[in-house]
């Protein structure tokens, strides 16, 4: 892959933050997909030998992944960042449920535990050290930011030597049957951008992580309804974010016929193409901090094709 320079963004991250922070209240019980992998992320954490002092949730949302890692982690410190501050607030009211029985004795007996901490932070201007993180862990964020290398800069700036960034996002076949549909009604972008696992790839190679792999699962999901699906998006607060949206309501004609497409092409089925992602802490940041050679040929990193898998759909 010949890396190639990033975009304009195409995706208002501050209208994304608005939209999950009205979805506070609402995502946990819609969050179906993103259950899954993060599941699945979590599942993969036991192919790395880690001891991480220091984790980082990007993305956390409502925070069970954070709960999860503190789980996997429990000696570790867990900072858990998002943008949207009312999801911060939502997870933090109700943390204690989540202890463990272990957890629960060390606070009755005083005896002090690992932090978590809840940081409502742009995941592309991270208010951290550099080299401070040893896990950077993000289920389902980064496709929220659209061209993603300020943002991958930023895991390999905080990513301490030997650091690992283990990831999930959605890759372009998710909700394309929503897209498709949509395009027979007008030619307004009413379904946000995602990137190919490709041209991902050539962002990772941009941000210089090291040792990338990367491969992908499609999920498909049947629903009762159209309204359903639609609904769903809602509650995630998943709705459409591109900058060049249509501003204002959607005629109730036009999403009436919508509808009656989705429902009669496509049996109210929708795809969820799920990338996963696992890269290194940047070769070159990880000499600088050490003080170590920076030559040219050093500073070359690259993925192999073996290296970028494809599950079966």
């Amino acid at each position: 892959m010949t890396p190639e320079e990033p975009s304009v963004e195409s995706i208002d991250r501050w209208a994304v933050g608005r939209a999950f922070g009205r979805a506070s209240q609402s995502y946990d019980s819609a969050a179906r997909v993103q259950a899954l992998a993060r599941d699945e992320l979590i599942s993969r954490l036991s192919h790395f030998n880690l001891k991480p002092k220091v984790v980082l949730d990007l993305g956390a949302g409502t925070g069970l992944a954070s709960v999860a890692l503190r789980t996997h982690f429990p000696e570790a410190n867990i900072l858990s960042v998002d943008l949207a501050l009312p999801m911060l607030q939502h997870a933090r009211s109700k943390p204690r449920q989540h202890e463990s029985v272990w957890q629960r004795l060390r606070r009755a007996v005083g005896v002090k535990s690992p932090s978590s901490d809840w940081v409502a932070a742009d995941a592309a201007n991270l208010p951290l050290a550099s080299g401070s993180v040893q896990l950077v862990f993000s289920n389902l964020m980064l496709q929220w930011c659209l061209p993603p290398d300020k943002v991958l800069a930023e895991v390999g700036r905080v990513l301490a030597p030997d650091g690992l960034f283990l990831f999930s996002t959605f890759g372009p076949t998710t909700l394309q049957e929503l897209r498709a549909a949509w395009a027979m009604v007008d030619d307004q972008p009413h379904v946000n951008d995602f990137i190919d696992i490709h041209d991902l790839g050539s962002a990772m190679t941009r941000a210089e992580l090291a040792e990338p792999v990367l491969d992908l699962d499609r999920i498909v999901v049947d629903y009762a309804a159209t309204r359903d699906l639609l609904d769903e998006l809602k509650d995630l607060g998943a709705g459409n974010s591109l900058r060049d949206r249509r501003r204002g309501l959607t005629g109730k004609n036009r999403l009436a016929t919508m509808i009656s497409i989705y429902r009669d092409r496509y049996a109210n089925r929708a795809t969820w193409e799920v990338i996963y992602g696992s890269a290194f802490a940047s070769r070159s940041n990880a000499r600088s901090r050490s003080g170590a050679d920076s030559s040219s040929s050093r500073n070359e990193v690259s993925i192999p094709i073996g290296a970028i898998k494809r599950k079966s759909p």
